[in-house]
């Protein structure tokens, strides 16, 4: 037997070994080796329906497998569970019991802090702050009872979500406060809500925009049995689930301070993304851009109880970078779409789809659904729906069709569309449309059901469906259309 060494070849090469021969296969050629049997699915056409208004295709990322805000532990399971709840009920009462107390004590002490002050823009006099570090263990939302009154005491920066105004104000006060030493430190929650731990999804800005320093602060909660994090399970659950545990373990590390550069003239998007990065390395963690708004397309497929909820989540940050829609827009297009009745994989068939959108089988149609079938096997998911949508509204002559499509459509020139005058026009796209289709076409637009169609309710529909826009091509690009028509031929064209 041959005396092998560590360094030696586990295979050495032979001289009569023949030499490699590579084949490359093209998709052209292999196309014909497919049965003669086969027939490409009619709903798969790749013509681009909307090449009028500018655009130039639909591309749509790959789907996230990751879900920030799913709770490992949703429900009671195990004996070893339900043993060590049945043994923990007598402590939870007692739990319970001080909860109640150390919130009535700090709702008290709230009051006496509080009573005769009116200065609530400065800061709180010392003797007063001192009193509120009663407060310090009780946390909630303002709007509840009792706690309501503790956290308006400590002076918390409110904002509305969806309001920019608010979010203005929001940025303002950051600065104000960050930069005065009379007020303590700002604490602000940079993801905007509450996360299972295993990622770290997207940043909001405010707390970037004033170009202060800022002290990165990292919360785990280490577990075996019961996931602490407020994911995909009600409230009162969690909370029950743990006064009823032994021991609930938190960790708090503090990170080193991230400053900004160029002498605190950092981009603040810049910024925001070496923050997170810090903190995503600390936690050992991926980043994700799933934000808020992908929490409001999950609660709201779970409320409307389809299978996998999670699959409607569609990394809302990216979205609203690419398309600057917001996140209430999403959940209007996440409406439409389950009512187009998707599968079990969250998935809408070509029936489905022309149900909904109150069209027959055609050319057009055809196109509609390949536009969106990114991977041309016959269905779309919400996020091909959602990104062609928004890619659709978004292009640059999209508000001037939508303009120039009422004018054709209203002949009589009253600034009101009747359902044979929507009829005559849509006629030019799909010449075979009876009456009964047109009639269901036109209650899409008559959304108060007056039998006509104003320009602010046209205009509103095709912002909730802008792929219905293609339904005016014809008349929009024709060769004997109006002066204006012209115009918008010309500069598409």
């Amino acid at each position: 037997m041959a005396n092998h060494d560590l360094e030696s070849p586990l295979l050495s090469s032979q001289p009569s070994d023949p030499p490699h021969i590579i084949l490359n296969v093209h998709d052209s050629d292999s196309s014909t080796q497919q049965s003669n049997n086969h027939k490409p699915n009619p709903n798969t056409s790749s013509r681009n329906p909307f090449e009028f208004i500018g655009s130039d295709g639909l591309s749509v990322p790959a789907p996230s497998t990751l879900d920030p805000f799913r709770n490992d532990t949703p429900n009671i399971e195990g004996l070893y569970e339900l043993i060590k709840i049945v043994i923990c009920l007598p402590i939870a009462i007692v739990r319970l019991v001080l909860f109640g107390v150390c919130l009535a004590a700090g709702y008290v002490a709230t009051k006496i802090a509080l009573l005769g002050w009116k200065d609530k823009h400065n800061p709180m006099p010392k003797w007063r702050s001192r009193l509120m570090w009663v407060t310090r263990g009780s946390e909630s939302h303002d709007s509840m009872p009792f706690v309501g009154t503790i956290i308006r005491a400590m002076q918390v920066i409110y904002v509305n979500r969806f309001s920019p105004s608010s979010r203005k104000l929001a940025v303002n006060e950051i600065k104000r406060k960050a930069s005065c030493g009379r007020f303590p430190r700002v604490l602000l929650f940079p993801e905007g809500t509450t996360t299972n731990g295993k990622v770290l999804i997207s940043f909001q800005l405010g707390a970037f925009i004033p170009g202060y320093a800022v002290q990165p602060v990292i919360v785990r909660y280490p577990h075996v049995h019961f996931d602490q994090s407020w994911g995909n399970v009600s409230l009162g659950m969690l909370m029950f689930r743990m006064f009823t545990q032994f021991h609930n373990f938190m960790e708090v590390e503090y990170l080193p301070i991230v400053s900004p550069l160029d002498n605190c003239k950092e981009n603040p998007s810049h910024f925001a993304k070496r923050t997170s990065h810090a903190i995503a390395s600390a936690l050992n963690v991926v980043q994700t851009n799933h934000s808020y708004g992908d929490l409001m397309l999950l609660t709201k497929a779970s409320e409307l109880k389809q299978e996998k909820p999670s699959s409607y989540m569609v990394e809302m940050a990216k979205v609203e970078s690419l398309f600057h829609i917001s996140s209430l827009e999403a959940v209007n297009f996440l409406d439409k779409f389950l009512s187009m009745n998707p599968d079990a994989s969250g998935r809408v068939k070509f029936i489905d789809f022309l149900r909904t959108f109150r069209l027959r089988t055609c050319t057009l149609s055809e196109e509609l659904f390949g536009f969106l079938d990114v991977e041309k096997n016959g269905s779309i998911t919400f996020k091909q729906f959602l990104y062609g949508s928004a890619h659709v509204m978004k292009r640059p002559l999209f508000q001037q069709s939508c303009e120039l499509a009422f004018a054709q459509c209203d002949t009589r020139g009253h600034n009101q569309i009747s359902e044979q005058e929507l009829g005559d026009t849509i006629r030019h796209a799909i010449p075979d449309f009876d009456e009964d289709e047109i009639h269901e076409l036109f209650s899409i637009f008559d959304m108060d059901g007056d039998g006509s169609v104003s320009k602010d309710n046209f205009l509103c529909c095709l912002r909730r469906n802008p792929l219905l826009i293609a339904l005016f091509k014809p008349c929009l690009v024709h060769k004997d259309s109006s002066q204006v028509g012209q115009g918008i031929l010309e500069e598409i064209v």
